[in-house]
């Protein structure tokens, strides 16, 4: 993606004002056997982890392995975590855990490999010197997914002609005059469908909010 085009992202994810995951979605997750709870969550924060993992060195293999051990070790201590009152957002306590195993899974490499100025050694340098920096990521790569996760279920819901209106718009940073020509619609159907567009997708962005 072009630089204008994420700035482009960057300010169209700001305009949805995406809220932390909902508190009734997270309690849910006590119960394991809630597959509908468990599958929305790993749906936005799955892909988060994994690039988050390979952000800090590991390959395919082992960032997948990460994912799988960050969602078993928040089945495990999920309901300790809500029993605490002053636990802060549901997505710092996830990084937490995700920085510890993907600083378990370089350790566990050969020595040779991570050996001094290896990419454990490298991890272990941003704490916590770096540690604001990285947070600033998480919280980025949230939005993005969060993102990603609602223009699916949007793009789903309306006509592909109103769906790219938006798309070349907003995304993609075209002149509005252009993408209506490009696509045989009015100037005047090409600001109501990205109007559209925006609007189901805060709609959609508002499943993750807070509701305690």
């Amino acid at each position: 993606m072009k630089q204008s085009h994420r700035s482009t992202l960057n300010l169209e994810l700001s305009r949805l004002n995406i809220p932390d995951t909902r508190a009734s979605l997270i309690v849910r997750l006590k119960d394991a056997a809630d597959t509908a709870a468990w599958q929305e969550v790993v749906s936005i924060y799955g892909p988060l982890i994994y690039r988050l993992a390979q952000r800090q060195g590991l390959q395919e293999h082992d960032a997948d392995d990460v994912v799988q051990e960050v969602f078993t070790a928040v089945s495990r201590s999920v309901q300790a975590w809500l029993d605490q009152e002053q636990r802060g957002k549901f997505r710092n306590w996830l990084f937490g855990i995700t920085k510890r195993i993907a600083i378990n899974a370089l350790l566990r490499r050969p020595i040779a490999s991570v050996g001094l100025g290896g990419e454990a050694a490298n991890l272990l340098q941003l704490i916590p010197d770096k540690e604001h920096e990285l947070m600033s990521q998480v919280e980025l790569e949230y939005e993005r997914e969060v993102y990603r996760w609602a223009s699916a279920k949007v793009r789903s819901q309306v006509t592909e002609a109103t769906w790219m209106a938006f798309h070349m718009t907003h995304v993609e940073g075209l002149e509005i005059s252009k993408v209506a020509t490009d696509l045989g619609m009015s100037v005047g159907n090409v600001y109501i469908a990205r109007s559209r567009v925006m609007s189901r997708l805060r709609d959609v962005a508002k499943r993750f909010e807070v509701q305690s």
